[in-house]
């Protein structure tokens, strides 16, 4: 039996709130293989009751990206393929979707070198408070602001993933001192130090998150044991951050700088909004032209094979 004949009129949500914009290659694949897409008409993450109400029409696939799939959405849908594009997985129920037989895809790898890339283009842009001198150089003010190098500095990298390792590398190529705080880390690199987070926290010039965990990592209680100037980045997920903690430090001058990607509340318009020694960007950590034809090309082949039931 032909694909075609065998998935037509299968519906598939789109979850990701700007799929296959730069290239409609992964569209066109969906439509050929006779499935009935199903894009998301917010243009955002989904809320849980918005994607509740998108599921309940027998809609059998989906391509996700961060939306809440607990067990109550697993459990109320018909869903029987999740293709997650992107790589983190901490929004999907996985043990609920294994008892309801729900296959898991995701894209590990698409995603790494762009997140790095972002990453160290902020960690840059903060120690050399670039984006306070574009403002004044625009308003025709000549400012000069002294920076700091990143050669020397101890750097902690929580979560040493794929990301957190190819931050790393790119971090050792600067003279940068690596510490790792993953206990699922194993490997012996010469350059790199495996260290506990409370030890690290206390040694580190800058702290950069790329855990896959969704919990609060960095609260008061960590932003205590840091040094004075520490610089903190969020490329991985919203929650690992206290913010009302987070402000308090950059209230008082002990967090230098900042930069996230990720929120709790998405789009976000809260109070950071008007922290000038913070950057703020609207989660564009896998928002290169490379990065998105791979992952999404990749997922719904992922989406496709599992609908085959391969």
């Amino acid at each position: 039996m032909s694909e075609k004949s065998l998935l037509t009129n299968i519906k598939v949500l789109l979850g990701p709130s700007s799929f296959a914009e730069l290239d409609r290659t992964p569209l066109e694949r969906l439509g050929e293989s006779g499935c009935e897409v199903i894009p998301n008409p917010f243009k955002r993450k989904l809320t849980k009751d918005e994607l509740l109400e998108l599921l309940s029409n027998g809609v059998t696939g989906l391509i996700a990206g961060l939306e809440p799939l607990d067990c109550e959405v697993l459990k109320k849908s018909q869903l029987r393929i999740i293709s997650r594009c992107g790589s983190g997985m901490s929004n999907v129920d996985i043990e609920t979707a294994k008892k309801l037989g729900i296959k898991v895809f995701s894209t590990p790898f698409g995603p790494t070198n762009a997140v790095a890339e972002l990453t160290m283009a902020s960690l840059l842009s903060l120690l050399r408070e670039l984006p306070q001198v574009d403002r004044s150089m625009h308003i025709k003010k000549w400012e000069k602001r002294i920076g700091v190098e990143l050669r020397g500095k101890n750097v902690a990298i929580i979560g040493f993933g794929r990301i957190g390792q190819r931050v790393g590398n790119l971090l050792l190529a600067f003279g940068s001192n690596v510490l790792a705080i993953d206990p699922a880390y194993n490997d012996t690199h010469k350059e790199i130090r495996k260290m506990e987070l409370h030890e690290a926290l206390k040694i580190s010039d800058v702290v950069t998150l790329h855990s896959s965990d969704n919990t609060v990592l960095l609260g008061e209680k960590e932003f205590e044991l840091m040094k004075d100037n520490v610089y903190i980045l969020n490329a991985a997920r919203g929650a690992l951050i206290d913010e009302n903690a987070l402000i308090k430090y950059l209230d008082i001058g002990k967090v230098s700088a900042a930069w996230l990607d990720t929120f709790s509340q998405e789009p976000y318009s809260g109070a950071l909004c008007d922290y000038p020694q913070v950057i703020l960007t609207p989660h564009i950590g896998s928002y290169t032209r490379e990065c998105r034809q791979v992952m999404e090309m990749e997922s719904v082949e992922n989406l496709l094979r599992g609908l085959r039931g391969e």
